[in-house]
């Protein structure tokens, strides 16, 4: 499988570079540890899924500026007064050599928790920033919205079917990874599915209905090609209708799939007639602008539905399209010790030194979490959340696969409370700061 296709290095923001000249002028090479984090859960949101760590280690694990990435930040008018030094000798040999502790894809996450933290000399750590913020906040709004549609599902199996909604073919693909992540049965997405062996499902078109010269012809030669794993699409003109020209045909495809109109009617109806005509074993499959409450609504009416295909609401997570996430300096070396450091802007503060965030409870049951000092000791019944991932610019150890993470992910999603997990009313999960880390924050 093809896994890897990472941005440049000059996927960033142009200060980046202008702070890192000014840090090149300066001889400054002092380690800098920064945390990415969101500030705000989204109203409609009581937690997140984290996800996008692979690809942003991928992205250290390749990050270099290129002859031709030099060449260019050289014709810069911003970077007109920086020395020939700064493109000539440090650019071409930067390699990113710090380390990162991260939070497991999959895992849920709450506000003001580090998804990762990156502690590199500065100029490193500062470069990276957009990039990682790019990576890990994107995937993480779209896992975080495909486990609200998985739990609403309530164990019926959710295929992702957003690509053709997604900001451009790349998004699409990492979207894919990130509902499948969060416990999506599959996606539509072939190259997702070729890349990151993610399971893929389809049916057919309206249009291959439309392009016979009737609708059972077009039954009966797609099952021609595909035989009895065939899914065929029944809405297009009248389903509960298709569903007769299906059972009077003597056909049985594996399933059908409906994607308009009164969905838990239409199932209803259509479940009738596949039953009388003895295809019991022919399942219905819904889709059509479905998000987690209309999942919910279905589900709790009872309707004879197998499975959901769910795209848009997914892939772009309208209800919450982006995370109030940062990337912010913690921790600086002076005088050869990490120092604590912390932004004290109305609205806009953060909490100094280096952390980590324990959960406390038995292994199938989240009580609370806890944000500490990294050097800290565990709490009673904590596990710590982010483990060292990268040392000294290397993998600790080998990518996980997506099937591992989906299934470790849900295994820590399902421990949280209930009140936590429900779509509407949601409790807050409890997360205090520890002593020591209240200390720091007022000192």
């Amino acid at each position: 499988m093809t896994t890897r296709l990472t941005p440049g290095a000059l996927s960033t923001d142009l200060y980046e570079l202008t702070m890192a000249a000014g840090y090149h002028a300066a001889g400054n090479e002092s380690l800098a540890s920064f945390e990415l984090f969101v500030r705000e859960l989204p109203d409609n949101r009581a937690f997140l899924v984290a996800a996008g760590l692979e690809q942003a280690l991928d992205y250290l694990e390749a990050w270099r500026f290129s002859r031709a990435d030099i060449n260019y930040l050289r014709r810069l008018p911003a970077l007109s007064g920086v020395s020939r030094g700064f493109f000539e000798t440090y650019l071409p040999d930067l390699r990113f050599t710090g380390d990162v502790w991260a939070v497991p894809e999959g895992v849920p996450v709450f506000a003001g928790e580090p998804l990762l933290r990156v502690t590199a000399p500065v100029v490193q750590a500062q470069l990276v920033e957009t990039t990682l913020l790019s990576t890990v906040l994107f995937q993480t709004a779209v896992a975080s919205t495909a486990a609200r549609v998985v739990e609403a599902a309530a164990g019926r199996p959710v295929v992702e079917f957003g690509g053709r909604r997604a900001h451009g073919p790349e998004a699409a693909v990492h979207a894919a990874r990130a509902a499948y992540v969060a416990g999506c049965e599959g996606t539509s997405n072939v190259e997702a599915g070729s890349r990151f062996g993610i399971p893929v499902s389809g049916t057919m078109a309206h249009s291959w209905v439309m392009a016979h010269e009737d609708e059972l012809s077009a039954f009966r030669r797609y099952m021609e090609v595909h035989g009895p794993q065939s899914v065929l699409l029944i809405d297009t003109y009248d389903a509960v209708a298709a569903a007769r020209l299906i059972v009077g045909a003597g056909l049985r495809p594996a399933a059908v799939r409906v994607d308009s109109g009164d969905l838990a009617d239409l199932s209803v109806a259509v479940r009738r007639v596949l039953d009388a005509g003895s295809l019991e074993d022919t399942n219905i499959l819904v889709s059509g602008d479905l998000d987690a409450h209309a999942v919910a609504r279905l589900v709790a009416s009872g309707a004879p539905v197998h499975g959901f295909g769910v795209g848009t609401a997914i892939t772009t997570s309208p209800d919450a399209p982006s995370l109030s996430g940062v990337y912010k300096l913690v921790a600086i070396e002076r005088n050869g010790r990490m120092t604590p450091v912390g932004k004290r802007s109305p609205g806009k503060r953060t909490v100094p030194g280096e952390k980590q965030v324990w959960r406390v409870g038995a292994a199938d049951t989240a009580e609370r979490d806890v944000i500490g000092l990294a050097d800290e000791s565990s709490p009673p019944d904590g596990h710590a959340l982010l483990s060292h991932v990268v040392r000294r610019g290397q993998r600790v150890s080998l990518p996980r696969t997506v099937h591992d993470l989906r299934e470790e992910g849900r295994l820590a999603r399902t421990a949280l409370p209930s009140v936590v997990r429900r779509l509407s009313g949601a409790e807050r999960f409890p997360v205090t700061l520890s002593t020591a880390l209240c200390a720091l924050a007022d000192a």
